[in-house]
């Protein structure tokens, strides 16, 4: 028998909902509000099917570009062949989720600024570029005494008569 190639072809464990969290979606992502320009990863719920995206898009990141009752518009870039392009797909509420791409980006810029304010305030310019870790501080390994092991000499005459 050929295999299939549908729309939810290999998605049993892709779609499965995690244990003890089957049934109903929790209605705080039915309250949630999600503004255009704003990041946000598909994350499909098997449970309901209304609204669901083609399995490709299962843990993509896109940015939000329309909004409608149900649903909300996702723009992300898909490789197809040599090219990228930008596709904009409808996804139903339940099937969407604020990602935490940003999170670090934008602790950083506020970290930047204070310490920028600080060195203001103590006349210094500072700069706030990321630098890579460079390599170690070398070290010198002490050793401790060292102790001559020697081979116990072979003795033929025993070993024959062991024998066979």
């Amino acid at each position: 028998m050929p295999a299939g190639h549908g729309v939810r072809a290999r998605t049993r464990d892709l779609f499965a909902r995690p244990f003890r969290r089957h049934g109903y979606a929790p209605l705080g992502t039915y309250l949630r509000t999600y503004k255009i320009g704003q990041y946000v990863d598909i994350k499909v719920n098997g449970s309901i099917h209304k609204g669901m995206p083609h399995k490709f898009y299962h843990g993509r990141t896109g940015i939000v570009w329309n909004i409608t009752k149900r649903a909300i518009g996702v723009e992300m870039n898909k490789q197809v062949g040599n090219r990228i392009i930008k596709k904009r797909i409808h996804v139903r509420i339940e099937h969407v989720q604020p990602s935490r791409c940003q999170e670090d980006f934008k602790l950083r810029i506020q970290k930047n600024d204070e310490l920028k304010v600080e060195a203001k305030k103590l006349g210094k310019i500072i700069s706030t570029k990321r630098q890579p870790e460079g390599p170690k501080p070398g070290f010198i390994v002490e050793c401790a005494t060292l102790e001559t092991v020697t081979p116990i000499p072979y003795d033929v005459v025993n070993d024959l008569k062991g024998g066979y």
